[in-house]
């Protein structure tokens, strides 16, 4: 086989290359975590000291807070984040017009073009007190305005309105392929059964989907502790910082801006630990379910 498609093979040799250079050699890093790594003494000659730096994570008074801060963020994200591409792409299918289609769907791919700064700076524009557009309006209404960039109440919203903005439309390509593969002739029997819109996305629609959803939701579950350094650290200020503080953002200030380089690798092994706990957990329901999995 490798010699009747050499050719495959060889397509695929830069991505395995960059998997092997970018995933797989600095997983020798982790060991940093169960040594007191210092860059002159380098990784050799740095002492080892065991689980020290996950007991001074436990124990740190603010591990409880930043945990808390970012299970309840990841938790909307499952909640919110990972439906709306599959309710989008649900709602596209449903447009019998391809040329609005195809223009609904360039409109909404554009925000996962942006980089998280210019998403942060939209928002400032818009939200700000002083002359937001929301705020604007707002006020016009109610005569009062809302303090969206400082409130530790509108943060978490804030964050995954964002990520909705930002991701959701981009996010529908995987579903859109996966329901053109639907026959057309089980959309056929459904309408002369006497299924509506509705039905025929409950019964047939979501049916033919639901073996990606899986797949995706088990992809989810392994990055559910990940946040994202760049969104939370760009919306973060002293005034929201109490709900703000997730372990990115605490990885960032204890590794780069401290100096302490093994405690933050113990912090992200830890995440790491418990994103293979969550992949194996969901794969182990899905399979009793008897849905389709990765392995």
């Amino acid at each position: 086989m490798l010699k009747r498609d050499k050719w495959l093979f060889l397509l695929l040799l830069p991505g395995l290359i960059w998997f092997l250079v970018f995933k797989y050699v600095p997983m020798w890093g982790a060991l940093i975590a169960f040594k007191d790594y210092s860059p002159y003494l380098g990784f050799w000659a740095s002492e080892w000291v065991g689980f020290t730096h996950f007991e001074r994570l436990f124990q740190n008074p603010d591990f409880y807070r930043i945990l808390k801060n970012t299970l309840v963020l990841a938790f909307y994200e499952t909640i919110f984040v990972f439906p709306a591409p599959i309710i989008l792409a649900l709602m596209l299918n449903e447009i019998r017009f391809t040329k609005y289609k195809r223009i609904i769907q360039t409109v909404i791919y554009i925000p996962n073009f942006m980089s998280w700064v210019i998403v942060a700076s939209l928002s400032y524009v818009f939200l700000t007190t002083s002359g937001g557009a929301v705020n604007v309006i707002i006020e016009s209404l109610t005569g009062q305005t809302f303090n969206f960039l400082s409130s530790p109440e509108w943060f978490r919203s804030m964050i995954i309105g964002q990520q909705i903005w930002k991701d959701a439309g981009f996010g529908t390509i995987i579903f859109l392929a996966a329901l053109s593969g639907v026959s057309s002739e089980q959309y056929e029997a459904a309408i002369v059964d006497g299924a509506g819109r509705f039905r025929r996305m409950w019964h047939v629609t979501l049916p033919a989907i639901r073996n990606v959803i899986v797949i995706l939701l088990i992809l989810r579950m392994g990055n559910f502790l990940d946040q994202g350094f760049q969104q939370i650290y760009l919306m973060t200020n002293s005034l929201n910082r109490s709900v703000a503080d997730v372990f990115d953002v605490y990885i960032y200030f204890s590794g780069i801006t401290q100096g302490a380089f093994s405690h933050s690798t113990a912090v992200g092994l830890f995440k790491g630990v418990v994103g293979i706990i969550l992949i194996l957990s969901t794969r182990y329901i899905a399979k009793r379910l008897n849905q389709e999995t990765l392995f």
